[in-house]
């Protein structure tokens, strides 16, 4: 048999098994309380189940940094009948991977598009000033929020909001910013980041609780071959084309950056991969201490 033919199957096998993993089962793992004493990053999630598909860092955050991770759903998706369901299936992703959880206005923004800041300035400000409350009492260490052009117009508006928000703090607030990608790659992204197989299937594990979703598109079966995907590209994009690539097969994009004295700060201007054997805290120290 020709060996690449061979190669190409033993894929379709694996995506084709995947269709037959069991369901998650409700599970018992503590999430993080507002007693826990590390540091906090905050995911600014556009919809249920991007905690997971970017969740890759912050996952390492939690279990090797010792920090608190919460994911900030900013909506619970755009249909009204879906919005319990998807509660649901988001406390109990958020329960299989460690993270705290909290909903924006209690019940999740509506209308989170760039061009609600133009035609409804009122409910773009109300929505601004919910996301500053809470960058505000948390005082997070990192925040994780799509990039510009992620290509969904929820993504896109995510963006526009948390730095609305970010502008709004102006002096009050010094952390890490994590611009993530998943509707469209970034064009300057600094950050490889590593995870392990353990720590993909934790996240592949999280993802298929929103079983809404995966239902009308299993997602969750081509996570693998999207985080080998983000090392194909982060080997060029980050180590500079025409270098190797990394060892380590999975991985996902970040654009790292600053936010002190109310502007970004590049501070990783040559990129970096962060490999899963990488010490995790000194790195994160060696750019800037938590505050």
């Amino acid at each position: 048999m020709n060996a690449f033919l061979n190669y190409v199957q033993s894929w379709q096998r694996l995506y084709d098994e995947g269709a037959r993993l069991p369901s998650p089962s409700p599970v018992s793992r503590p999430t993080p309380s507002a007693a826990d004493t590390g540091p906090t990053a905050l995911i600014f999630s556009p919809h249920p189940d991007d905690e997971c598909i970017i969740g890759g860092l912050p996952l390492r955050l939690r279990k090797e940094a010792g920090w608190r991770v919460i994911n900030i759903a900013v909506t619970l998706g755009s249909q009204p009948d879906r919005r319990s369901g998807r509660l649901a299936e988001l406390t109990t992703a958020c329960k299989v991977l460690g993270f705290g959880l909290e909903i924006a206005n209690g019940k999740g923004l509506e209308s989170v598009r760039m061009e609600t800041r133009r035609t409804h300035p009122h409910h773009w400000t109300h929505a601004v000033n919910t996301i500053g409350e809470i960058l505000l009492r948390h005082r997070p260490s990192a925040i994780f929020f799509p990039h510009s052009t992620d290509a969904h117009p929820t993504h896109m508006g995510v963006h526009a909001l948390v730095r609305h928000a970010l502008h709004r703090s102006g002096d009050r607030l010094e952390c890490l910013t994590f611009e993530t990608e998943f509707w469209s790659p970034q064009e300057q992204p600094n950050l490889l980041a590593a995870s392990t197989a353990d720590d993909l299937a934790t996240l592949i594990e999280a993802l298929a609780c929103h079983t809404g979703e995966i239902a009308r598109n299993p997602y969750h079966r081509r996570l693998p071959a999207w985080f080998m995907d983000n090392v194909r590209r982060g080997a060029e994009l980050v180590g500079g084309h025409g270098g190797a690539a990394p060892e380590f097969p999975f991985g996902t994009l970040y654009a790292m950056r600053l936010w002190r004295a109310n502007r970004l700060h590049d501070i990783l201007p040559e990129g970096a991969f962060l490999s899963a054997s990488a010490d995790l805290p000194a790195f994160i120290h060696g750019l800037w201490k938590p505050v």
